[in-house]
């Protein structure tokens, strides 16, 4: 009986995670620093921009992303490497045509940078 309770709370877990990814868009990009969030502190590699509709005056700022790339929005045939990158925002991407502006190292990780925009699913 035990084990059919964890394994139904296994199997709803994991649906609520589904159900919370947030269907986006991804670009990239390569200067990180200032950033509109910390100024000239680096937070390394693995950073985000967050376009107008995230951005709420800087509310987003230092909240963390799980990124996973879910297809090409150009001719680029299987962009995604099938994997998901943690990011932070720690920048505004104004008049961004993408929901997040990652890095070009959190980029690579999910998907080949020629691609240049991917579909995306986030999760805060």
């Amino acid at each position: 009986m035990g084990k059919r309770i964890l394994i139904a709370m296994g199997i709803c877990a994991s649906l609520l995670s589904v159900a919370v990814a947030i269907p986006g868009i991804a670009t990239f990009y390569t200067t990180y620093v200032p950033s509109a969030c910390y100024g000239n502190k680096s937070f390394g590699v693995m950073i985000a921009a967050a376009n107008d509709s995230l951005w709420k005056n800087g509310a987003v700022c230092g909240k963390v992303f799980q990124v996973t790339c879910k297809g090409p929005r150009n001719p680029v045939p299987h962009p995604c490497t099938g994997k998901t990158v943690t990011v932070k925002v720690v920048d505004h991407c104004p008049g961004c045509p993408s929901t997040l502006d990652l890095s070009k190292e959190a980029f690579t990780q999910i998907a080949n940078p020629v691609a240049g925009i991917i579909n995306i699913d986030y999760i805060q």
